[in-house]
């Protein structure tokens, strides 16, 4: 291989953030590692979330302790990576909740997936030698289901195929409020390599239509009042836009892989070479483009051996 990988090199640690996104509600941020939300009931508390390990998680559970002393009684996992699910033990919840889908990824390939995350942004596995195994949810459903945190009702839905096909969203209605998982981001790079290109900017649009008062997004900075929200639902479909389309005109006019590579690129350094994790996402993003364009509707499975012939295909 000629080099590593971006996230390879990327090992310098991430300011914390933690920002209240309404009464009760809060958003764990870390300048582009993944984020996870908080939700305070009226006697319990739900985290949207994992981290990727235990010791990562319990960063996340100090900054709970700061504001309340509820117990962590539901953990909500929006989709299957490893990087967001890994650490689920730390909070000891009763209730771990995804979409149905989503746990069938995680049967499908979430082994897979940890061993190709592991070894492609190794910082984000502080102390992986904590984690039990794969995560399982006790809860599943399929299209919209409801939790009471006492008089606090969370809605928890699917809204459309983006960066997985098993995406949930949480939406905290009292205060207008909505965690996305990975659909929306701010100033970072979407992760496309298990993305759906073409159904993101539609499910985008299903979540501008809640005209929500703030957003938890993915990565990135807490979305606070409606214009920012709207910003941020406009740049992500802008990321997403842009990443597809060159690939799609290389790969139906015959190009090969590392011509989608270079015309992406042109589209896309102007705009987005400043936001976080975005050389990381790429060799990805350009794969997974590739291939929804010649119609491979299901992403192929990433695995360590695919990440290294797949970058060494685009160093040629």
């Amino acid at each position: 291989m000629a080099k590593a990988f971006a996230s390879q090199g990327d090992l310098g640690e991430k300011r914390i953030t933690f920002d209240e996104t309404g009464e009760g509600l809060f958003a764990f941020t870390a300048e582009g590692d993944p984020n996870s939300g908080v939700i305070i009931g009226d006697d319990s508390v739900m985290v949207v979330e994992a981290q990727a390990t235990p010791r990562l998680a319990g960063k996340v559970i100090e900054k709970v302790r700061e504001v309340t002393d509820k117990p962590i009684t539901h953990l909500v996992l929006t989709h299957y990576h490893a990087v967001r699910v890994l650490g689920a033990s730390a909070f000891e919840a009763g209730q771990v909740i995804m979409s149905e889908k989503a746990r069938a990824m995680v049967a499908e390939r979430g082994q897979e997936d940890w061993d190709s995350e592991f070894q492609r942004f190794p910082r984000l596995f502080e102390g992986h030698e904590s984690i039990p195994g794969l995560t399982w949810p006790t809860t599943t459903f399929h299209g919209r289901m409801s939790v009471y945190l006492g008089k606090r009702r969370v809605d928890i839905m699917q809204v459309g195929r983006a960066h997985t096909a098993g995406d949930i969203v949480i939406f905290v209605p009292d205060q207008n409020v909505m965690f996305t998982g990975d659909i929306v981001e701010y100033r970072s790079a979407c992760y496309c390599g298990d993305g759906h290109f073409h159904d993101w900017p539609g499910t985008l649009e299903a979540i501008r239509a809640f005209d929500l008062d703030a957003i938890a997004p993915g990565r990135g900075d807490a979305l606070i009042g409606r214009e920012m929200v709207n910003s941020s639902l406009d740049l992500t479909k802008d990321f997403v836009r842009s990443t597809y389309g060159p690939a799609a005109r290389v790969a139906l006019g015959g190009g090969s892989l590392k011509d989608a590579w270079d015309a992406v690129r042109a589209e896309c350094d102007p705009k987005f070479s400043d936001y976080a994790i975005y050389e990381h996402c790429l060799p990805f993003n350009v794969s997974r483009a590739y291939d929804e364009a010649r119609d491979i509707d299901t992403p192929r499975i990433w695995t360590a051996e695919r990440d290294l012939q797949m970058w060494e295909a685009l160093q040629g």
